[in-house]
């Protein structure tokens, strides 16, 4: 059996770390040596290995993929992005319309039971200081403390308004949408832009981790229509060998996570899109207008300023279509197809997040044929597999490693300040952040830490024996019941947790959705650790993400830090859970400083200062709406109007750094 309190992380194989602090420990004169420090510069950035079979000019895709993530016209509403929700150091520090109420609670059968109530704030609300933390103790350092007040909301971003997808107009391609009533986002019934019920994690680095997204529906495994990769059995997309012969073939790309989160915001009707609308769709949208029509590129943008039409705005690439045929090989969009609208709807089964709908399991067992292409060009069908592969080249560009931690390991040792040093030396012995936090990406979530062993076996929080996903553990930042994280299911019934589902399924069936055998056998009825356990965030650049945890409950890195020393806020509660490492530590005032001062030497100043590769196009955001929580202004469809803000486009050079959450 592993005990994770053993394990030694990836970059420290020689050596014992000091891992809690035992009384032997405690009466020792000298500290145990550190670790041997890998900077991040060292580890491979993963790339699927199939990628040659799509991509013929990299450069080109990796300029796409920046111009879909910073491109407005993405959105339903023409003006919500990716970068709308990850333009501050990869995450997002608006502070007003900000706050989602507790939308993933669960009862105690695990049956969905939503808290659709603000318990405080409410939509449009703008949130201050004093709001956090949202578990407020009169000790900091007894979770057992009076709690003075508490809240289940979280700090998440603004996404869309609540509508409804009508297709498209002729001609000019625009989106006919509907506002629905929205019963949880509207402020005296006029809608609200729609809230995430998660916190917004940082892109920055996200190429490492082997799974994305909190509770890691986004697979490692790439099959170019949505997140969920072997486990939809029916997914497919077109190639073409010649332009008369297109047929659809499933595609299995390896270490490809950030594709596979690439195509699930865009068609989310909280994120990006009015509710119904379907990758083709987004496809015939975009595939002949400019990319980033609406916005500058700066002549000196990293990628893109070759391009560059400013001050106009857009890039010289005329289309989007353009683009596709630059960046990928011919049998992916030269297909010719005639359409035939009155036979448009493909059979099929599940999680149509598509909308070419994908074979049932049964379809296939009775040898049934594959529906015909016959609404949708060879381009838009396919659209979703652009989407996803350049982005992710795009994000993989997006790797922090110059840091003054970086330095450090690289021999530089005046790369740090002796009360970092001194808070460098807690992170990886007393505090028991590495248990966590290890390796040179300062998350265990990773390819290199976790391809060889997915499942693990570890005596829990309550003294029990359980196995769990490597790398997504239960803290106690919230009750379980109020977010099942990994302890979720997939569209298709199957666990997210790949412990459960190996458990349930078997070794056969989860080599069939996961992609490789189980690294350990489990027993008929063994205990899993899955229930609100969450992916472990690399702490790179935290000092800029802000606020933290998956509910977004903390506002500095200061309460952080007191949160981990009093051993969380429902430890008792989620004891069954619980990562075992969750305990008090106690710290004194001057290790949480010295803590807090190490994490800031994870600070990439590129990302701070928006650098290259962190520059980017000019872009407005929604920040809010105009009035407060109690009026807005109706725009005479049922929304409320935005207040927005610009981004001014920036060159490799960067420009003025944003103020931090609330700073």
């Amino acid at each position: 059996m592993k005990n994770r309190k053993t394990q030694l992380p990836q970059f420290m194989s020689c050596l014992l770390l000091l891992t809690s602090l035992t009384s032997t420990a405690m009466s020792q004169t000298k500290p145990e040596p550190l670790p041997k420090l890998e900077p991040l510069r060292k580890v491979e950035v993963p790339e699927p290995s199939k990628l040659n079979e799509f991509i013929r000019d990299k450069k080109a895709a990796i300029a796409l993929g920046k111009a879909l993530f910073w491109d407005m016209q993405v959105g339903s509403d023409n003006m919500t992005s990716c970068a709308s929700c990850h333009f501050h150091a990869g995450a997002d520090n608006r502070a007003k319309n900000q706050i989602s109420p507790g939308l993933l609670r669960v009862d105690s059968n695990f049956n969905s039971d939503p808290d659709t109530s603000f318990q405080f704030g409410g939509p449009n609300y703008t949130v201050k200081k004093e709001d956090y933390p949202f578990h407020k103790l009169s000790d900091i350092n007894d979770r057992r403390s009076t709690v003075i007040s508490d809240v289940n909301d979280v700090t998440s971003s603004q996404g869309v308004f609540l509508e409804d997808f009508g297709g498209l107009t002729s001609g000019t391609l625009f989106e006919i949408r509907t506002v629905r009533p929205d019963a949880v986002f509207n402020v005296n019934g006029v809608n609200t832009r729609r809230v995430e019920p998660r916190n917004t994690p940082t892109v920055i680095n996200a190429v490492f981790n082997l799974r994305n997204f909190w509770d890691g529906r986004a697979q490692d495994r790439f099959n170019g229509v949505n997140p969920f990769g072997k486990r939809d059995q029916g997914a497919f997309v077109w190639k073409a060998s010649k332009p008369d012969d297109i047929k659809p073939v499933s595609i299995d790309l390896d270490r490809a996570s950030l594709a596979s989160q690439a195509v699930g915001p865009p068609l989310s009707s909280f994120e990006m899109s009015a509710d119904g609308r379907r990758f083709p769709e987004l496809g015939r949208k975009l595939l002949n207008r400019r990319p980033l029509a609406m916005q500058r590129v700066h002549p000196q943008d990293s990628v893109l300023g070759s391009y560059s039409l400013s001050p106009a705005p857009g890039v010289s690439v005329s289309t989007y279509a353009e683009a596709i045929r630059a960046a990928f090989k011919p049998e992916w969009w030269q297909g010719v197809v005639t359409l035939a609208p009155e036979t448009a709807e493909p059979v099929g089964g599940a999680a149509d997040t598509m909308g070419l709908k994908g074979l049932s399991k049964a379809m296939k067992k009775a040898k049934a044929p594959r529906p015909m292409l016959t609404q949708w060009t060879h381009m838009e069908a396919n659209f979703s597999l652009y989407f996803g592969l350049c982005i992710q080249l795009y994000e993989a560009t997006l790797v922090s490693d110059q840091t003054p931690f970086d330095s450090y390991a690289d021999g530089d040792k005046n790369a740090l300040t002796t009360q970092q040093k001194q808070g460098l030396e807690i992170f990886f012995s007393k505090g028991k952040c590495a248990n966590c936090h290890g390796g040179a990406e300062f998350t265990k979530a990773t390819v290199d830490h976790i391809k060889n062993e997915r499942i693990e076996r570890m005596i829990m929080g309550n003294n029990e024996k359980a196995v769990y996903d490597n790398g997504f553990y239960n803290i106690g930042v919230r009750p379980t019941l109020e977010d099942l994280g990994l302890g979720g299911t997939d569209p298709f019934g199957q666990p997210l947790s790949e412990s459960r589902h190996a458990r349930n399924s078997g070794e056969k069936i989860f080599k069939e959705t996961i992609g490789r055998d189980p690294n350990i056998k489990l027993k008929s009825g063994e205990r899993v650790a899955a229930n609100g356990a969450f992916k472990t965030p690399t702490l790179r650049n935290i000092e800029l993400t802000a606020p933290y945890f998956h509910n977004g409950g903390q506002r500095t890195l200061r309460e952080v830090v007191d949160f981990y020393n009093r051993g969380g806020d429902f430890h008792d509660q989620n004891i069954d859970d619980l990562d075992p490492d969750v305990e008090r530590l106690g710290l004194s005032d001057s290790e949480k400083d010295a803590l807090v001062a190490f994490t800031k030497a994870l600070t990439d100043e590129r990302v701070r200062y928006r650098r290259a590769p962190f520059d980017h196009p000019q872009l407005f955001i929604p920040n809010g709406h105009i009035g407060n929580t109690s009026m807005v202004t109706n725009d005479g469809a049922g929304r409320a109007m935005d207040q927005a803000l610009e981004l001014p486009a920036t060159g490799r050079n960067g420009g003025v750094p944003f103020a931090n959450f609330l700073e």
